[in-house]
């Protein structure tokens, strides 16, 4: 990736700091490309590993990526299960190499749903890399915006129940503390490729004052520069967060 050293330097501080991305056209770029149905999630993955790498360049605190919704069990069982294989050796294989470039794995979602050895494979990663201090890298896989609130209001109800919370201290800041990320510094940017205009449950409370970036380029085929031109527009916007026009 060729990259004007001179502008970055002059537009660094303006980058978002927390970038999640609605990681979407993998089977419409196998489609497209007239192959095997299932090469495009393949072709992901090394999507993936570049825009690791270029988080890395760029110096994103957190990097939050879509892989799986709880949607997505709609799909054909010979999909889901080649995707949780793909999942799973993905992790085997890659946990060396997050350690190494001292990025923070953190795995969000509902985990009780795969077998066994994905949910070993997931806490396994998780423990190797977790006191790494560079990029946290969030996987949202079994993940839905509702079940995150949902869930958090499960937790605040135990919380109450139990006498450790007053229901009338509960407001927006106490609320997200139950929810994923909740020691995650706030989305700056969603980035969605494919060209589908929605964010499709993800991320629906704690990306409410996000910027959003769509693109019609599919997920197999975004590469380093797309990447840095979506940071690019970031840059350029300005974040009022229902203030005044002048702030």
């Amino acid at each position: 990736m060729i990259i004007n050293q001179t502008n970055l330097k002059m537009k660094k501080l303006s980058y978002p700091n927390h970038v999640a991305i609605i990681m979407d056209g993998n089977r419409r770029w196998a489609k497209k490309k007239n192959t095997w149905k299932f090469s495009g999630h393949k072709e992901g993955v090394n999507t993936i590993k570049k825009i690791i790498n270029s988080a890395l360049y760029f110096k994103l605190k957190v990097l939050t990526l879509y892989a799986f919704s709880s949607e997505n069990w709609k799909r054909s069982i010979n999909e889901i299960k080649f995707l949780m294989n793909l999942f799973t050796k993905v992790l085997d294989n890659e946990v060396v190499n997050f350690k190494k470039k001292n990025i923070c794995l953190k795995i969000i979602g509902n985990i009780n749903k795969f077998d066994i050895n994905l949910q070993k494979s997931i806490i396994k990663a998780e423990n190797f890399t977790k006191n790494n201090s560079g990029l946290i890298l969030n996987i949202a896989v079994n993940y839905g915006g509702r079940w995150d609130i949902i869930s958090g209001v499960k937790k605040i109800i135990i919380e109450i129940q139990k006498g450790l919370l007053n229901s009338n201290s509960i407001n927006e800041y106490i609320f997200s503390k139950y929810l994923c990320l909740n020691n995650i510094i706030p989305v700056d940017l969603v980035i969605r490729t494919g060209g589908e205009l929605r964010i499709s449950n993800f991320l629906i409370w704690q990306i409410a004052y996000s910027e959003l970036y769509f693109t019609k380029i599919l997920w197999p085929d975004f590469n380093e520069e797309n990447f840095k031109n979506a940071l690019e527009e970031f840059s350029k916007r300005k974040r009022r967060f229902g203030g005044n026009i002048d702030n």
